[in-house]
């Protein structure tokens, strides 16, 4: 007899691809936050050295958790990645081909000493941060609503959509939601790393960016809620029989979204923590706690994430072509044993990552300061 069963297997793996995704969110976020916050809150060369390299020593180690959400997304949940990855290819391009900018800009941005240079390196590790975090809304706004695609008898894929497709109201909504939890996120971070001038924009920024997520945050239930309409699955369907999207009925109608809130009024702390930590958030800032406040934006971001797959479950990826077709964690997943063999070599490595992030924090903790950038000839 197993372990664990197909069907508690296929939920913890639900639970660890949420617990992945929040992970590269709290960590990698504070990084993307960061590059946006750039050109905003540093006016010299020198205070935007302190701000480039109070993320340098450890945005690459943040971008593990970005590699183990797309490892996990592609052994566990072969379908998903197979959608996605087919349907959002130029939006993924669009977020690759930034992402290259943050190692481009942190490594060549000081090589010479031409203002324009360093200028121009500058907006360019904003936008490694801007357009990230902007997509990466836009495609959750875009799961909420539904993705283009419908499996035909023999499970293959097609996706109708396009990119201009993905940029609707809605979506635009989800990622200026993003935009603004990060950017709360990362000046929250620059308020724990750096002082003087440096910090005091930040914080004003922090303030407004913490304020904005919970508006925004606000509106896109609302938006859920009265305009949205979510999936719902009609009867039963086999929590523990072979992958297959198309062994189930569903129903799409407006407020399908909210039906696990009132079934399980507990899942309401999700998105209670969402908008409660986001104005914690800008509270802490106002108040110069920035510590408290980085804690508090982490907290924001989790209970936003976590709002998104309370308010779906069981389902994952849904069709907008073919409602039937929507990826649900019940019929999506790979086999049992793979999962069974995931699930042991994540035991034994998640463990490892997390002591060596904290180890890794623990010896850069500290405030960046100028004297120290000009005196370590390894800064950027």
């Amino acid at each position: 007899m197993p372990i664990l069963d197909y069907e508690i297997l296929r939920l913890l793996w639900w639970g660890l691809l949420g617990v992945l995704l929040i992970g590269f969110a709290v960590t990698d976020g504070f990084d993307l936050g960061t590059g946006m916050l750039l050109p905003l809150v540093a006016r010299s060369d020198r205070e935007r050295r302190i701000v480039i390299n109070s993320v340098g020593p450890v945005w690459e180690g943040n971008q593990v958790w970005l590699i183990l959400g797309g490892g996990a997304i592609f052994a566990a949940w072969p379908m998903i990645y197979a959608v996605a990855f087919s349907g959002f290819y130029f939006a993924m391009f669009l977020v690759l081909a930034a992402l290259i900018l943050r190692p481009v800009g942190f490594k060549y941005r000081s090589k010479l000493d031409a203002s324009s240079w360093r200028y121009s390196w500058d907006w360019l590790l904003f936008v490694g941060g801007f357009v990230p975090s902007l997509v990466f809304g836009v495609a959750v706004g875009n799961t909420l609503e539904g993705v283009p695609f419908r499996f035909d008898d023999s499970l293959r894929m097609t996706y109708e959509g396009g990119f201009l497709g993905l940029l609707n109201p809605f979506a635009i909504l989800c990622g200026l939601v993003s935009v603004a939890m990060l950017t709360m996120h990362g000046s929250a971070f620059l308020c724990v790393k750096t002082d003087g001038p440096v910090a005091g924009r930040a914080r004003r920024f922090g303030i407004i960016a913490a304020l904005m997520a919970a508006i925004l945050f606000g509106l896109g239930g609302i938006w859920i809620a009265f305009g949205v309409e979510g999936y719902r699955i009609l009867g039963q369907i086999a929590h523990d029989a072979a992958s297959n999207p198309l062994g189930k009925h569903v129903a799409r109608e407006g407020g399908a979204w909210l039906i696990n809130y009132r079934l399980f009024p507990a899942s309401l702390v999700a998105p209670i923590l969402g908008a409660a930590g986001a104005v914690l958030a800008a509270f802490l800032q106002g108040r110069c706690w920035p510590r408290l406040a980085l804690f508090a934006s982490g907290i924001a971001i989790a209970g936003m994430i976590a709002t998104v797959g309370v308010s779906m479950f069981p389902f994952i990826l849904p069709s907008s072509l073919d409602a039937v077709s929507s990826l649900t964690l019940w019929d999506a997943s790979s086999s049992r044993a793979t999962l069974m063999m995931m699930l042991v070599v994540t035991i034994l490595l998640l463990p490892i990552v997390l002591l060596y992030t904290g180890f890794v924090y623990r010896v850069l903790r500290g405030k960046v300061t100028a004297q120290q950038v000009e005196r370590d000839p390894m800064s950027y």
